[in-house]
């Protein structure tokens, strides 16, 4: 007896073992992302006196985003950084804030993403996911090789769409034209040979991937707003004490919102840098053109109802924008 006295007491003084989470992402090495994930798991692993470690597995090395989505259903790994495709693939309804011409700027953003983030928590946690926090991609706008004003001149446009994405297929089709679904990996190559001369993205991914090399376009008026998210399995998550987990969930909440500002910055930056190159921006500020884009956005959004989300969902989503709007101009 007093020798398994002994022994639990030696167990007691034990260093508690390190908890290391594999983190994957396709933002390459060197970029504002990996630079603020990299100091994110710094102060993770400090705050927690050495017992939290992110491993971060950059440039996509474990594959595209449902390579890791299946990892991490095995155990491979155990959180990721998501774009709205990846987010979609686990909880559909997610994807109603990628939906086009849904935002009109960052302060619409900001508030339904707030307003709604517990709501998607609860849904991710159903699904066993914990979401840590929004880190978006920014406004996407459509990058083309012939002028585009307005919703008749899209039909001419040889348009590119993500693979499998149902949103973009539905955005697409409410223009009225039938997009050319590639990997983007293979979309360099068909703006080379003509087979696409059209892409949605954000300036800042336009310029990384150097689209903007074989366009000539940009329209100004933003597509939508594309969004990401940083998930860890529930399973991991629950492996972290509580105040682990406390710890993880406020460090989250200040270097991702911390991530989504410096996004934005980056983004203005690569556009300006575009049009310095050569990237002539068309401008639309016609009401009557901009009404026909909202009608468009209207048009996709109802067209995935039942698809992606309830009905229920997007007038809840709808009229707290309508709200704010309304706060807005009377401020």
């Amino acid at each position: 007896m007093r020798l398994l006295f002994v022994l639990f007491l030696l167990i007691q003084l034990l260093p508690a073992q390190q908890i290391k989470i594999k983190f994957a992402t396709l933002a390459p090495e060197g970029s504002t992302w990996m630079n603020v994930m990299k100091a994110f798991s710094a102060d993770l692993l400090k705050s927690t006196d050495g017992k939290v470690k992110f491993k971060i597995y950059a440039g996509g090395v474990q594959g595209d985003e449902m390579d890791v989505i299946r990892k991490i259903r095995i155990n491979q790994l155990h959180s990721a950084g998501f774009t709205g495709v990846g987010l979609g693939e686990i909880l559909p309804e997610v994807r109603i804030l990628d939906t086009p011409f849904l935002f009109r700027n960052h302060r619409e953003v900001d508030f339904i993403t707030k307003k709604f983030f517990h709501r998607f928590a609860k849904k991710f946690e159903e699904k066993g996911y914990i979401l840590l926090g929004w880190t978006e991609v920014g406004f996407v706008h459509i990058y083309t090789n012939k002028p585009v004003q307005n919703t008749e001149n899209f039909k001419g446009i040889k348009m590119w769409m993500w693979e499998g994405d149902p949103l973009a297929e539905a955005t697409f089709r409410a223009y009225g034209i039938s997009p050319i679904p590639l990997s983007i990996t293979d979309v360099m190559t068909s703006l080379q040979t003509g087979l696409i001369d059209g892409v949605y993205t954000s300036p800042l991914a336009c310029a990384a991937l150097q689209w903007f090399t074989k366009l000539k376009y940009v329209l100004n008026v933003p597509l939508a707003n594309s969004n990401g998210a940083v998930l860890i399995s529930k399973r991991m998550f629950n492996k972290l004490n509580p105040q682990q987990q406390e710890i993880l969930r406020q460090k989250a909440k200040e270097y991702f919102g911390k991530l989504t500002q410096l996004s934005r910055e980056d983004n203005k930056t690569a556009a300006e840098k575009m049009l310095e190159k050569g990237m002539q921006e068309i401008t639309v500020t016609d009401p009557e053109i901009l009404k026909e884009f909202n009608e468009v956005g209207e048009k996709a959004r109802q067209a995935l109802v039942g698809k992606l989300y309830s009905a229920e969902l997007l007038n809840e989503v709808e009229a707290a924008l309508n709200e704010f709007r309304k706060g807005e101009k009377n401020d």
